[in-house]
């Protein structure tokens, strides 16, 4: 029977402690110590009086822990979350809030470049920072992986900005690229009556659309198009016009394909990629979440950003002294990028290694 708890603390969200009388094996675990609770095994530690246990001598069925055999009397059970609230590896990024706070204290005063200014309008500058440096110079990039439905359609996530890669991989996890079609897509489909005059909503007055164009039906419930043995099956991809014959490079794989729907927020996939496994990297603007932080290696381009941002629409302010940041600021990002690319000596000449190879025709 749960619980026998004499004690229940969170020392922070993501923990709970618990204390074994000897005769309880099974133990809830409480909404108030986990932002959200465990779903399954692998998810958290268990520590018995500070000793790590293996998971063979425990289940785990939400929310109810279940030992094997029931902890003595007097011993302290730990529930620990891996990797939540300790920030492993978060001494490299400081959080947008410090910059600010950083920024204020070197830029803002008297006798400063700046001489006042709110700290709401420091940390408007600020952001758009963030969202600018995000796009080519931050290690923004995200990742999702779903398993494609039968409408052969994926959500971009909320904070989808751009995408950079799309794939599936295969029984060994290798990652298998897929491409982008330009001969597709899903156009907004207008509803006509047998006359072919357009319906219109009768409370709205708007014109009235289908959910999905007669293009993607057609597209949707066609043959896979990375069939080699169908030619007609692949007039998608591969045509003969003029004087132009054989594969065109762009479409001569046979990973699949994909468009993107930028009006309903969808990605649309090739009927051959039914059931797979998809990943989508793509770029954030780094502002989703409340805790914004930035990598130390930014940390100087932000600042002048922020500078040169704020200098550039104050007025009466000398013309050379705004070239200057602007120079800085340009420098910084540059600098910034290059640090941030993570270039190695050792890992680059491996590389190069493999250019001294003759190819073979």
């Amino acid at each position: 029977m749960p619980l026998n708890q004499l004690q229940q603390e969170g020392y922070y969200k993501g923990s709970q402690t618990l204390l074994g009388n000897g005769t309880a094996t099974e133990f809830i675990l409480s909404t108030s110590n986990f932002e959200t609770l465990p779903i399954e095994e692998g998810e958290f530690n268990i520590y018995i009086s500070n000793i790590l246990q293996d998971n063979s001598t425990y289940t785990y069925v939400s929310p109810t822990l279940t030992f094997s055999t029931a902890p003595s009397s007097g011993s302290t059970i730990m529930v620990e979350l891996i990797q939540y609230d300790k920030h492993y590896g978060n001494y490299q990024n400081i959080k947008l809030k410090d910059i600010v706070t950083n920024f204020t204290v070197s830029y803002v005063g008297e006798d400063k470049i700046i001489s006042k200014i709110k700290r709401a309008d420091v940390l408007f500058h600020a952001q758009r920072a963030v969202q600018e440096l995000s796009y080519d110079t931050l290690r923004s990039n995200k990742s999702q992986e779903i398993e494609i439905p039968p409408s052969l359609t994926m959500p971009l996530p909320h904070d989808y900005v751009n995408y950079t890669k799309v794939s599936w991989h295969d029984s060994n996890g290798i990652e298998r690229i897929i491409y982008p079609t330009r001969k597709t897509n899903n156009p907004a489909a207008i509803l006509q009556d047998s006359d072919y005059n357009y319906i219109f909503d009768a409370s709205t007055g708007e014109l009235m659309l289908a959910e999905n164009s007669e293009k993607w039906k057609k597209y949707k419930s066609g043959v896979s198009t990375e069939s080699t043995n169908d030619q007609s099956a692949r007039d998608l991809e591969l045509y003969n016009m003029g004087g132009r014959y054989g594969l065109e490079p762009e479409f001569a794989q046979g990973n699949g394909v994909f468009f993107i729907d930028q009006l309903k927020g969808l990605i649309h996939f090739g009927s051959s990629l039914t059931g797979k496994t998809i990943t989508l990297n793509y770029i954030s603007d780094g502002l989703n979440t409340n805790d914004i932080t930035v990598h130390k290696f930014a940390e100087e381009a932000i600042y002048k950003h922020i500078a040169y941002a704020i200098l550039s629409t104050r007025v009466n302010i000398q013309e050379y002294i705004i070239r200057r940041f602007k120079k800085e600021r340009f420098a910084e990002m540059r600098k910034a990028k290059i640090r941030l690319s993570n270039l190695k000596s050792e890992e680059l000449a491996q590389i190069m290694r493999g250019k001294s190879k003759i190819n073979k025709h």
